[in-house]
């Protein structure tokens, strides 16, 4: 806004991947409100998640997926963690902040050997999948291996939140699907053991009443999260057809977001920002452009600063 003007009303921010669409929020009973959650209340998400994500591993309730990706490395001592990447940066800044040794590899082969490994499935940017099978293969060669599930709702049959067992953490963001992001809930799903050391960093009280009430119908809501897969798959595909109109080349994405090649990824930003739209480019890649999906407004804005 400091650079392009506009007010905060103004502006639509695609440089993001969590769902426009968001879940309908219930009333909430009061005391979501005026006390604290309890240790029968965090039970009782806990059993949502784990029927909604098809494991019977230990389950615990955080502050967002990026308070279990700041907390991990503080799991084991310090060693070498290898990243495929190019992906979400703030895995490796984690590790770095730790005291750990990071390395991006850009091959899944080259995550052996790590002290700690860590794979984003689908992986953000570009929505790469690394099969199920492929991953369960590298937990042998590994000391931990990470699975960062952020994006995973949409295609929840490559997930190994149903192997969340051993050497395996899988990270699961309930703000992005659920277009939710302020709730600020996620889980980690694994050992008891390795859970249980989180569960500690955490404290006693990891997640709000609201979160807790929220998330508990959220995740049951079974009709909820088919219509929204189908919406989502059909906005992914709207995204693509006007990219394709303003001469960008679709790299990947899912469909919580979509990468192009843009040709020049700075202009390219610099052309929606006049429009008042905020886009994602990557400090690895001269023309990658990232969008979210628009709300239901936010369309005509879209073509208005490609094509008006």
């Amino acid at each position: 806004m400091a650079q392009w003007g506009g007010a905060p009303e103004d502006w639509l921010d695609l440089s993001t991947g969590i769902n426009p669409r968001a879940y309908p929020v219930p009333a909430l009973p009061e005391r979501a409100w005026t006390s604290l959650p309890t240790k029968t209340d965090l039970a009782r998400l806990s059993e949502v998640a784990l029927a909604a994500y098809g494991t019977s591993a230990v389950v615990l309730p955080m502050a967002g997926a990026q308070a279990a990706i700041q907390m991990v490395p503080r799991l084991v001592a310090p060693g070498l963690a290898r990243v495929l990447g190019p992906t979400y940066n703030e895995h490796a800044a984690a590790f770095e902040v730790a005291g750990w040794g990071v390395e991006t590899v850009s091959e899944l082969t080259a995550l052996a050997g790590a002290d700690a490994a860590v794979v984003v499935n689908p992986n953000n940017p570009d929505g790469q999948v690394t099969a199920r099978g492929d991953l369960l293969e590298l937990t042998s060669k590994v000391g931990l291996l990470i699975v960062d599930e952020s994006f995973a709702d949409p295609v929840p049959d490559n997930s190994v939140a149903g192997q969340a067992i051993g050497n395996v953490l899988v990270l699961r963001s309930f703000g992005k699907f659920y277009g939710l992001a302020g709730l600020r809930l996620g889980f980690v799903l694994g050992d008891k053991a390795l859970v249980g050391r989180l569960g500690e960093m955490a404290g006693p009280w990891p997640v709000s009443g609201a979160a807790v009430e929220i998330g508990c119908r959220a995740l049951a809501d079974r009709d909820w999260q088919t219509a929204t897969d189908a919406q989502l798959a059909e906005d992914a595909a709207r995204l693509d057809g006007i990219a394709v109109r303003a001469g960008w080349k679709a790299v990947g994405g899912t469909t919580l977001f979509r990468l192009y090649d843009s040709g020049h990824a700075v202009a390219a930003q610099d052309r929606l920002a006049q429009g008042h739209i905020w886009s994602r480019v990557f400090p690895y890649s001269k023309t990658w452009l990232r969008l979210g999906l628009p709300d239901s407004p936010g369309w005509d804005q879209l073509e208005a600063a490609l094509f008006g």
